[in-house]
């Protein structure tokens, strides 16, 4: 379910109150654990945080780097970690660390999918998040199209 708010809090506005509740609490996780430096923005139709463009405008898409979201779908809500995504030991530890809170984990490459907040380990979201610097995610931004590019040529 992509939003047309153009704000954080008309966001938050217009969800029904036990998500948005939900989405309060883990949006204060996100910011309380946040790195210094990345933005807190409406993009793509939900709350983003995101590498600011002065920082590192040279992305493929000519769109900021998208750190982390939250958002609230049409069967669940999610928060999506692309520092998860980004970097496969980052991925194996959190995963590591939400099954050791005995929650269930439903995940897809950076998507951590949730029904009710009682489902989702708030510390370990606020592990995830606070985990990488915007230099160490430009870092492994940057390995990652290194390792595409080398992969397209090879083809």
């Amino acid at each position: 379910m992509k939003s047309e708010a153009d704000t954080v809090q008309a966001y938050l506005d217009e969800l029904p109150g036990d998500r948005r509740q939900a989405l309060e609490k883990v949006r204060a996780t996100i910011l309380d654990n946040l790195p210094e430096g990345y933005e807190e923005v409406m993009n793509w139709g939900m709350i983003a945080y995101q590498v600011p463009m002065e920082v590192y405008p040279q992305t493929y898409n000519k769109q900021p780097l998208m750190y982390a979201a939250l958002a609230s779908q049409k069967n669940h809500m999610a928060v999506y970690l692309s520092g998860i995504y980004a970097d496969d030991e980052a991925r194996g530890d959190f995963e590591k660390a939400y099954r050791a809170t005995g929650k269930r984990l439903d995940v897809g490459k950076s998507c951590v999918r949730f029904k009710r907040l009682d489902d989702l380990p708030l510390e370990v979201i606020g592990e995830a998040v606070a985990a990488h610097s915007i230099d160490d995610f430009v870092k492994t931004y940057e390995a990652g199209r290194a390792r595409a590019r080398s992969r397209t040529k090879g083809n």
